[in-house]
């Protein structure tokens, strides 16, 4: 595949990946909460790897949007994360990271966060290149990415007020 862009479409599946982190006193408050700052680092690897599975290519985050603090994850539990592809662009496309939290002790799991993650697939030249397709198949991906192109509606919307 060259920087012209002609790629075969993917299904989200294929972008999909799961990270799991301890939550060791490195990572926590004075609470014992894990710092919000370290969530959103692991939510940005997270979808900077389902982007990359996903072109084949370097893609640079251009926004977080849509972030979500539902619940703390507590020290010593495990932070799940999910990260997919849920709808593309041009040079450009949107994940979806959903982050879950695990007290080992209990087997309980928490939903703790979610947020959309805009990319810009790079070239080897450094600048931005075409996308491969999305394949959406069911009415959850549909709604999926329906809802990221609404978020990114809204804050497009945003930045061109302020200028």
């Amino acid at each position: 595949m060259d920087d012209t862009g002609s790629k075969k479409g993917k299904r989200p599946s294929e972008s999909e990946i799961s990270m799991t982190e301890l939550v060791i006193p490195n990572d926590a408050n004075i609470l014992g909460n894990v710092l919000g700052g370290r969530v959103m680092h692991w939510i940005d690897l997270a979808a900077a790897t389902a982007a990359h599975r996903h072109c084949g290519s370097i893609c640079v985050t251009a926004a977080i949007e849509g972030l979500s603090f539902l619940n703390p994850i507590k020290l010593g539990y495990l932070a799940h994360l999910k990260a997919r592809v849920v709808c593309v662009g041009t040079t450009s496309l949107v994940v979806k990271v959903d982050v879950h939290s695990e007290n080992m002790d209990t087997g309980e799991v928490k939903k703790t966060s979610e947020a959309h993650l805009t990319f810009v697939s790079l070239g080897n030249n450094g600048k931005p290149r075409a996308v491969p397709p999305l394949i959406l198949e069911t009415e959850e991906e549909l709604a999926e990415c329906e809802k990221a192109k609404n978020i990114r509606k809204k804050m497009l919307k945003i930045k061109n007020q302020e200028q």
